[in-house]
């Protein structure tokens, strides 16, 4: 159970964004290996992206009890680093003259369809991601790299709702201290409101209305810091008395 105040966090396993940028991250590891130079650069720019995709879902989850904001930067930064898996992988086949798939084309809308049935696991994209031509794989990824990034999409508008409506502990947490800082604003006996000295007695009467009076502090000038007794009536009756 979690703490009083707190959301759950985690169980991002179950998230369906997880779970396919689990098998964009697996997927990318293997056409690495099976397709790019291990001396390119490319190999790291590629992984380490997938990988963020990954992680940043995990760890915004994970964060989600504390801080709705963080939750939903790091959702963002796993949008962004996709983003920029898919260009690398557009690159590849663009520089080596390899066909992208348009959306409509008879095999991406097979590769959409195992997306659309429940939870695929990677077993159902396997056609196509151990496929021996690099085209084939890199088309297949980029399908279910466009589908991570709807899911995202998703998600950040979810969050970014939440985020207005409820928000995260941390700021649950500012809310309430900017709220007992206003509590207290309102009982500080400086404040001509302040009733809570009529019961402290014996004050005098005002001279001039005859209504209790209460402490009061002079807030600037010569005598700032200086206490006083004020009518109760304040700012109709501006009767005061001298502290003896």
């Amino acid at each position: 159970m979690p703490a009083k105040g707190l959301r759950p966090s985690g169980g991002y396993r179950q998230l369906r964004s997880f779970q396919v940028t689990t098998i964009i991250y697996d997927a990318t590891v293997a056409f690495c290996e099976r397709f790019v130079d291990r001396r390119s650069r490319t190999v790291d720019q590629m992984v380490q992206a997938a990988r963020s995709g990954r992680q940043n879902i995990a760890e915004g989850s994970r964060a989600s009890a504390t801080s709705s904001q963080t939750e939903l930067r790091l959702v963002n930064v796993a949008r962004a680093s996709l983003d920029e898996l898919l260009l690398d992988y557009e690159d590849h086949l663009r520089q080596r003259g390899l066909p992208l798939w348009s959306k409509d084309d008879p095999v991406a809308l097979a590769v959409r369809a195992v997306s659309r049935s429940a939870s695929p696991g990677a077993a159902a994209y396997a056609p196509w991601l151990s496929h021996s031509e690099a085209a084939v794989v890199a088309n297949a990824i980029i399908c279910l790299i466009h589908q991570a990034n709807y899911l995202l999409d998703q998600q950040v508008a979810a969050l970014e709702r939440d985020f207005v409506h409820e928000g995260g502990y941390s700021e649950k947490l500012a809310a309430a201290r900017l709220a007992e800082r206003r509590k207290q604003d309102r009982t500080d006996r400086t404040d001509p409101t302040d009733l809570t000295d009529c019961k402290q007695l014996p004050l005098p009467a005002c001279p001039l209305c005859g209504k209790p009076m209460a402490r009061r502090t002079v807030r600037q000038g010569p005598r700032a810091g200086a206490q006083f007794l004020g009518c109760t009536g304040y700012p109709d009756c501006k009767g005061t008395r001298e502290l003896t």
